[in-house]
């Protein structure tokens, strides 16, 4: 495996779960409008934030075992895939979350099964 290659099956998982996070923590925004208080919209602010930091939880350990990410991702996908069918949600919330979480936990995948060529090519 070439070094750039190399760079980019390792790096690709980790800033794919930065960028989802980030995603994430974008739905906590809406928090803002629907209490009222300073306090209550704070808490709620909080509470909303509880997903993506789920998901940067999850990094810190798939960044030094991968297989963790594979498998956790996976499952956080067939739990939100689970209660979107059970709440009925629209056909298209399966492209926003859990389609990207299954494809950050197939590269975290990847990246466990070709560690030892990524170890020798960086």
């Amino acid at each position: 495996m070439s070094p750039s290659a190399a760079r980019l099956l390792f790096w690709s998982p980790r800033i794919l779960a930065i960028a989802f996070a980030i995603f994430l923590s974008l739905f906590a925004l809406d928090a803002f409008g629907e209490f009222p208080g300073f306090w209550n919209s704070a808490l709620a602010f909080l509470i909303h934030l509880v997903p993506a930091l789920v998901v940067v939880v999850v990094l810190v350990a798939a960044w030094k075992w991968e297989w963790i990410g594979a498998v956790v991702f996976s499952l956080l996908a067939a739990l939100y895939s689970w209660t979107a069918l059970h709440r009925h949600f629209h056909w298209a919330i399966f492209l926003a979350i859990p389609l990207p979480l299954l494809v950050i936990a197939g590269l975290f995948l990847t990246n466990w099964i070709e560690r030892s060529k990524l170890r020798t090519a960086r």
